[in-house]
């Protein structure tokens, strides 16, 4: 449970050490039944959907729960797992999207009009300096040049705002706050400097601290219970092995922040709350052995004398209901474990006064203030004020559909709940049919045949008669065989499964295609319409856990890890929907797109360093390393051209010895040395330019006729 650390000096107020049992017996009964009491409402809340949950686990597993009863008729007990065949098409369709090209889908970008930091500033080495000093001598500008000051703004030297170009901007002396205008300008861009920095920052973090194995729970219990969650990001130092000279063992820790997944079913939010934005408090509900539970007191904040208490008070772990379910059977010897409760919510200060807890002054004029308390077995192990600045609670929840009036999602588990029940069904009485007429339903007339004898029937049996009995004495009687009907009707509750999630059985491998989708432009055009539903989903994932989440690591870097490099007027783009979009399409457009800027007459207007650098990622390459910004793509072009230059000084043809250098065919025989055929009329020129018209031919040579093979650019001479 390391990841909930924050190393940080930081206003964060809690109970101290030194005095844990006077504090306890004062205070404590005010916090811990106030806490308790929002526990058991959250719990009461969602115990409905608790019941959506269960039946969706067992759908996805395969298993009949208690409410269904079956008849001594019905033999077949088969179940047919569509919903877990669904449920991991929808789950392998986000990971794509949260993992495609190989980096997370999260942006960093300026925003359009960025406050304290230039979004563009030039300078031009080529301008004249008296020009510089004129335009640089009244920064103030004057009266009616269009520059005023917005109400409330301060004026702030172009200097202060170059961001993380400051030091290597400020002897530039005729540095201009915009675009460069002429070709010999230099143009930066201190905001998207900034913006890409905090990125890589972000992805390298999202990196080092495995978040993709979170990312990849959350995306799984998204899709079958229709709510994912994620916590964080909490700082841990992670331990990077590492030997020394003499072989001893010596790892370094570094200080990362980490994300973590948090199972749906130990999540409590506020029940009044739709989402996290509106959400007044949560709750996580730990499971924690003996040694976990003693982990904590490494921790900072944490009280190891009452951590200590509430383990001698024994293990207090209540098993809910749902929890024998998950675990296919109900073990009859008690969980040998300490439920431990975490709430991040308000807390009204005048509780925390009572408590004889420090209130900052910024935070005295409040009614109430968020807090991060800790509890297990009736006790306050930890209680400090929320270190994050500004406050937030600490947790994303994503869901797969939206529940308009719910905080939690629907998934494609009970999307599907009804078709899965009539799929059961239909195939339970095609089996118990196909069984019954498979077989024969044997009758016998037993006076017809002798006493005594065994009635069994195999291949071979030979039954004595009675002398003189009239009629037959053995009956077969053979059922009729609708299985044929019952599968027709799963066919088509199959069919109903793919309408209700949305999910069409051939975009998770169905065969046998047939109509439209037997083309490749056919099943192209299915596949468009199909991905419809599972668009809505992506936008979700983007608007409920990457956005966030992604603000959540930009706010944590800015007050824990400040770094003057990703200082910015910055904001958090979630790119889920546009790389949903497959790369091959995505290119194929951009290599249009690029071909039809390539006129000169649009030239102008196309932005060539985007569309170079979104066909760079469509190819799965990274940018940065085989793209250049705009300076570095002018350098690089003066660079070439200094480069070709002697190359094409060498290449220039020596005129040979007695020709006139000014003389461009030489000796009347053509171009020489260029390539270069001439054209008729010109002299030098020995082709035909129609059927049947002779050409003389130079150095008067004889002509060919019409009928003879010749050169159809003549002899150059």
């Amino acid at each position: 449970m390391a990841e909930e650390d924050i190393p940080v000096e930081i206003e964060s107020v809690s109970l101290e050490d030194t005095d844990d049992t006077v504090v306890a017996d004062a205070g404590t009964n005010n916090i811990i039944p106030f806490i308790m009491e929002k526990y058991y409402r959250a719990d009461d809340y969602r115990e409905q959907d608790e019941q959506r949950w269960l039946r969706a686990y067992r759908n996805y597993r395969g298993l009949y729960g208690s409410d269904v009863q079956f008849t001594e008729a019905e033999k077949s007990r088969v179940f047919i797992k569509v919903t877990k065949t669904k449920t991991l098409a929808a789950y392998g369709q986000i990971v794509d999207v949260l993992f495609a090209n190989n980096k997370f889908p999260l942006s960093v970008e300026p925003t359009e009009l960025p406050e304290g930091v230039a979004k563009d500033v030039s300078f031009d080495p080529k301008e004249p300096e008296e020009v510089t000093n004129k335009t640089m001598e009244s920064p103030y500008g004057f009266r009616g040049d269009g520059n005023d000051l917005p109400k409330g703004a301060t004026e702030r030297s172009l200097q202060e705002r170059l961001g993380p170009l400051q030091e290597k901007l400020s002897e530039v002396e005729n540095l201009k706050e915009e675009a460069g205008k002429t070709p010999s300008s230099v143009t930066f861009s201190p905001a998207m400097i900034a913006a890409k920095a905090m990125e890589k920052k972000i992805m390298d973090q999202l990196d080092e601290s495995g978040a993709n194995k979170s990312l990849r729970s959350t995306a799984f219990e998204m899709s079958l219970f229709g709510t994912g969650v994620m916590k964080g990001p909490f700082a841990v130092d992670k331990e990077y092995p590492n030997w020394g000279d003499d072989g001893e063992y010596d790892p370094t820790f570094k200080t990362i922040p980490q994300v973590s997944h948090v199972s749906v079913w130990n999540f409590y939010p506020d029940p009044d709350a739709t989402n996290m934005d509106e959400a007044q408090y949560v709750i996580e509900r730990h499971k924690m052995s003996r040694s976990q539970l003693r982990s904590l007191k490494k921790r900072p904040h944490f009280r190891p004398q009452v951590i200590e208490e509430a383990i001698e008070a024994g293990e207090n772990y209540d098993k809910k209901s749902w929890e024998d379910d998950l675990a296919d059977y109900a073990p009859e010897h008690a969980v040998e474990r300490y439920e431990v409760l975490e709430y991040w919510g308000n807390c009204d200060v005048d509780m925390l006064l009572q408590q004889d807890i420090e209130i900052p002054k910024e935070l005295q004029k409040l009614d109430e203030i968020q807090v991060n308390v800790w509890i297990c077995n009736g006790k306050l192990i930890r209680m400090v004020i929320n270190p994050f600045k500004p406050a937030r609670i600490p947790y994303v929840s994503a869901p797969y559909e939206l529940n308009p009036y719910s905080f939690f999602g629907v998934g494609v588990a009970e999307n599907m709940d009804d078709t899965q029940t009539l799929m059961n069904g239909f195939m339970r009485m095609a089996v118990d049919n196909a069984v019954l007429s498979g077989n024969l339903l044997i009758e016998v007339d037993e006076t017809n045949l002798v006493p005594g004898q065994d009635l069994s029937v195999y291949p071979g049996k030979v039954f004595r008669r009675q002398g003189g009995a009239p009629g037959q004495a053995i009956f077969g009687t053979k059922f009729p065989n609708v299985a044929g009907e019952n599968l027709q009707l799963f066919d088509k509750a199959r069919q109903l499964a793919d309408e209700s999630t949305g999910m069409p059985s051939f975009a998770h491998g169905q065969t046998g295609i047939t109509g439209v989708g037997r083309t490749a432009s056919g099943i192209s055009m299915l596949m468009n319409a199909a991905s419809g539903s599972i668009k809505t989903v992506i936008k979700n994932v983007d608007d409920y856990l990457l956005k966030p989440l992604g603000e959540g690591l930009f706010k944590f870097n800015m007050q824990f890890d400040y770094d003057p490099q990703i200082k910015g007027d910055l904001e958090i783009k979630a790119r889920g929907t546009e790389s949903l979009m497959a790369n091959e399409v995505r290119s194929q457009r951009l290599m249009q797109f690029l071909q039809v800027s390539s006129n000169p007459a649009l030239a102008p207007f196309a932005k060539f360093q985007y569309i170079i650098r979104e066909i760079a990622k469509a190819m799965d390459l990274d940018p940065d390393k085989v793209t250049n910004n705009m300076d570095e793509a002018a350098l690089q072009a003066e660079l070439m051209k200094d480069f070709r230059a002697p190359q094409q000084e060498q290449a220039q043809p020596q005129a040979p010895a007695g020709v006139d250098p000014s003389d461009p065919t030489g000796s009347g025989g053509g171009t020489i040395g260029t390539g270069i055929a001439p054209t008729p009329q010109e002299q030098g020129f020995t082709g035909r330019s129609q059927v049947g018209e002779q050409q003389p031919q130079a150095n008067n040579q004889p002509t060919q006729g019409v009928g003879e093979q010749s050169n159809p650019l003549g002899n150059i001479q």
